[in-house]
């Protein structure tokens, strides 16, 4: 890698990897005035990004910070460095700098009015073209040469040195690897002695065996207001019968504990509260009710309002003569066996990648100075619900930070 430009016209950075956390770091170094070039391996960037709004574009959460902070477990510390240089209410201001409003709905989440990705993305790319930052999609970065200059193959095969006097890496871990992030810098920074934790699913999918004619019933059907506990730990959401598992919000916030255990285990084992708004007693009381001529899905339908799935799951737990008390305690804690992970390239997002330890707090690379790295590469994990984009933004920031300080400029709010 050049050593850092002395005049403000000298500057260039190359930006490797045009996601969430890529985007946001370019945008930062672009508004400071340094020369900007960004490299994706994609035919256009923020796919993954794209692909996110699908369901609204989850930008982050209204939640206050020390609820929010939590979230990221172990890595919380770190994460709040991020989270200082960009906030959620930054992020909000950024976006509606870029003249995309938002709102909290009503489970704390914040969402773009327009409940889509796309627009946002398009203001971003134009803002981005007018502070001149050049976007190179179908340029793969291939390592380092022996001068440390960065090394990209573009689409006529040839690699190519990109002086640079600094270089941020941003090529996310390795979900959806057709959309980009395929984890395949792994073995280029180990190479170079940088220590990399294996990349793992996270927001991901447990497998469970159901029995053949419950789920040929209940396949795709959603399992809503429970709260579900493993370990200590309890979380409100929905669930989601898959033919050979379960996805969902509710599985995904307690995913990180739940993997562990399965791959310590083989196989975890969560309790699900059907009716978290009621107590134990409550609900006993309400199967105290006669059963009389009623099928046992009407009788549950009728004392407890348990629909769908929930009669086949309690009566796969109870199995017959089971009382109200016992009837009572699944209600309340009803068992699920997981017993393996979800692929990681089915997961929405990946745990693992760069050892924080390895970076500097400026998130440079201590064993290649002059080189950052931001988003899913490094080795954090949060749940969905809009945790997951506010910290790949918010480490983008950071590490346009970084850059700024190596090159002696001043930093600039990106909103």
């Amino acid at each position: 890698m050049s050593a850092a430009g002395s005049t403000e016209t000298a500057a260039r950075v190359a930006v490797i990897g045009g996601g969430p956390a890529g985007l946001m770091a370019a945008t930062v170094l672009a508004e400071a005035g340094v020369r900007v070039e960004l490299f994706d391996a994609m035919p256009s960037v923020g796919r993954k990004f794209l692909l996110a709004g699908r369901g609204g574009l989850n930008l982050t959460h209204s939640e206050p910070l020390e609820d929010f902070l939590p979230r990221y477990g172990d890595r919380a510390p770190e994460v709040r460095r991020w989270l200082e240089l960009f906030s959620p209410a930054d992020l909000r201001h950024w976006a509606a700098g870029l003249g995309v409003e938002t709102f909290v709905g009503s489970s704390g989440r914040v969402f773009p009015v327009q409940f889509k990705a796309s627009p946002l993305l398009r203001a971003w790319l134009r803002r981005l073209d007018g502070l001149g930052v050049a976007v190179h999609p179908r340029h793969r970065w291939t390592g380092f040469d022996e001068a440390g200059t960065a090394l990209v193959r573009g689409p006529d095969g040839a690699s190519r040195p990109v002086p640079a006097d600094a270089v941020v890496l941003a090529l996310g871990g390795a979900s959806w690897p057709r959309l980009g992030s395929d984890g395949g810098w792994t073995g280029i920074l180990e190479a170079r002695g940088v220590a990399v934790r294996p990349l793992r699913p996270a927001n991901c999918g447990f497998d469970v065996a159901w029995e053949p004619g419950f789920i040929a019933r209940h396949e795709g059907e959603p399992l809503k207001n429970l709260a579900l506990t493993f370990e200590g730990r309890t979380v409100r959401g929905e669930l989601v019968l898959t033919r050979t598992g379960i996805e969902g919000g509710a599985v995904y916030a307690l995913g990180a504990p739940l993997r562990d255990a399965v791959e310590r285990h083989g196989s975890a084992r969560p309790t699900i509260d059907l009716r978290p708004q009621l107590s134990l007693e409550q609900v006993r009381d309400r199967l105290r009710r006669p059963r009389g001529s009623e099928s046992w899905s009407t009788w549950l339908r009728k004392s407890l309002n348990l629909t769908g799935p929930l009669p086949g799951l309690l009566r796969g737990a109870a199995g017959a003569g089971a009382g109200p008390a016992e009837l009572a305690r699944l209600v309340k804690a009803l068992p699920l066996h997981l017993t393996g992970v979800k692929p990681i390239e089915r997961a929405i997002s990946s745990a693992g990648g760069i050892d924080l330890d390895g970076l500097t707090g400026d998130l440079m690379l201590r064993r290649l100075p002059g080189v950052f790295a931001a988003g899913e590469m490094l080795d954090w994990e949060a749940p969905t619900g809009g945790y997951l984009l506010q910290a790949s933004l918010s480490s983008g920031v950071a590490a346009a930070h970084g850059v700024l300080k190596l090159l002696g400029r001043n930093l600039p709010h990106p909103a």
